[in-house]
């Protein structure tokens, strides 16, 4: 397949880079290689860096989160875009839409991660806006600064950082990393990064994915539903982080950092991913949150409406994770 054609579009996911960035440096400096990659990845870093309207710290919060020290939440956003769009002008997000949402916890004592997707046709409140709206609409309304407000609104926690990736970084994370390994539970047929109807045909099974058939499979919603399709994408995620540890990987690791450099934006530092270096190298468990719901069509348009019970739930393990109260006015 023509590397030009795979590089041109799309794709997104979502904590990718969270855990993908400090792993990438934490290997790279045990094998000597780091120093010019870490210069690489600093300078990365600091071409994605776009902090919020809101400053350094949550509205839910009475101090700014430092890392290092305390346990804190990121949102993972893969976005409806690519780098020909002017992915990450701040001032052209109007009809950019999320593609995928995960809310991330992190315990720095217990070295657990906590991960909840939210499905892209969730019925919520915006802030600002008169009625409720799929929450995949938030970012064209107002950028990564309402979609994180409405986030902390659904579950009532601070979202601390965010880390948003267009298409292009998805594709050139799997082509770096020369495809993953995925068990495949139903036959898959997708359009490809060009929109090319049937262009993927995946049949079950355990394989070995392109980037393209890895794009596919993150973003198939004709399968089954949101749901299914958000824990397709956890999957993958699991499948990245161990395919970077491997060490052939290594050579590919410079154009990676080029590459997602251009196509994600975050309110972490480099001072901020640095000192997740021995928390990714420590995590003990990653648990997966589910919302529960169901499909609603009352107005003619298709929602996902999120059961209240199940969100409430999911909002007290959140808290508790992260040991946070809720401030007293």
């Amino acid at each position: 397949m023509n590397r030009k054609v795979i590089r041109k579009r799309k794709k997104r996911r979502r904590r990718i880079l969270l855990f993908l960035v400090p792993l990438l440096v934490i290997v790279l400096a045990s094998v000597g290689y780091g120093s010019y990659l870490t210069y690489k990845l600093a300078n990365a870093t600091s071409n994605a860096n776009e902090d919020l309207e809101r400053g350094n710290k949550s509205e839910r919060r009475e101090t700014a989160i430092d890392p290092s020290e305390d346990h804190f939440s990121v949102l993972l956003a893969g976005v409806d875009d690519s780098s020909t769009r002017k992915f990450g002008d701040s001032d052209n997000y109007q009809g950019v839409r999320t593609d995928a949402l995960i809310l991330a916890t992190f315990n720095r004592e217990d070295k657990t991660v906590k991960m909840v997707s939210i499905p892209r046709d969730s019925k919520v409140e915006i802030p600002g806006r008169d009625h409720k709206d799929r929450i995949t609409h938030a970012h064209s309304f107002g950028g990564m600064d309402l979609t994180v407000e409405t986030v902390e609104e659904l579950f009532d926690v601070p979202v601390d950082y965010y880390v948003k990736l267009n298409f292009d970084a998805f594709l050139e994370v799997i082509d770096a990393l020369g495809g993953v390994e995925i068990n495949v539970e139903k036959e898959i047929k997708e359009q490809n990064s060009k929109d090319q109807a049937g262009a993927i045909h995946l049949k079950p099974g355990l394989q070995e994915l392109s980037p393209e058939e890895a794009l596919a499979y993150a973003r198939t919603r004709k399968l089954d539903s949101d749901i299914y399709r958000g824990d397709r994408q956890k999957q993958l995620v699991e499948a990245i982080i161990k395919k970077a540890a491997e060490m052939e990987s290594i050579p590919k690791y410079g154009t990676l950092i080029d590459t997602v450099g251009d196509n994600m934006s975050t309110n972490f530092s480099f001072g901020n991913i640095l000192a997740l270096f021995k928390y990714a190298k420590s995590i003990n468990e990653i648990e997966n949150l589910k919302i529960e719901g169901y499909d609603e069509m009352s107005t003619g348009a298709y929602y996902y409406e999120l059961d209240e019970e199940s969100v409430d739930e999911v909002s007290e393990k959140l808290k508790e994770h992260l040991e946070y109260q809720v401030p007293t006015e």
